[in-house]
């Protein structure tokens, strides 16, 4: 068996009239994420990690932010259709490991719904998903709440024929 191992790093924008979706969750918050889909950064950086470490590209090379049938898409469908490009080239996932990067909210509350939402989406068990939360203490725009960041890392597995 081989393994890989993928990164991913997504920011967004926080803007007025738009809904909070992070992990196919919905926060209250006076802000959302501006994006041509639902813009949820943690699951965006969970997919780009997830097709790095199948060598597969990225979001925008599978899902192009000019293309109508992905606008306001959830991005929890992005993931599903990212796994059956895993399934068709034989891979699993062995875990995942995210990181997101917010001022405001506090997000930890929201975990375990986050965490069932996107392992169902994948068809992995929750447990193979940790999800963590940090604030950059005022700095940066990040620190201003202008935005929300998120890291994830993957690790996928493959069977040797």
């Amino acid at each position: 068996m081989n393994t890989r191992i993928g990164l991913g790093l997504d920011f967004h924008r926080l803007v007025p009239a738009r809904r909070l979706v992070l992990g196919g969750v919905d926060i209250a918050f006076e802000r959302g994420l501006l994006g041509h889909s639902d813009a949820d950064v943690l699951s965006h950086a969970i997919g780009d990690a997830l097709l790095g470490a199948a060598g597969l590209g990225d979001l925008g090379k599978h899902f192009p932010d000019d293309d109508p049938r992905y606008q306001g898409v959830s991005s929890l469908e992005l993931l599903a259709q990212i796994r059956l490009l895993l399934a068709q080239q034989e891979y699993r996932i062995a875990n995942i490991d995210a990181t997101l990067v917010a001022e405001r909210p506090k997000l930890a509350e929201y975990f375990p719904q986050m965490r069932e939402n996107i392992a169902q989406a994948l068809e992995i068990s929750p447990a193979q998903l940790n999800l963590k939360a940090t604030r950059p203490e005022g700095l940066g725009s990040l620190g201003r709440s202008e935005g929300i960041a998120a890291q994830a890392i993957a690790l996928l597995s493959h069977e040797a024929k």
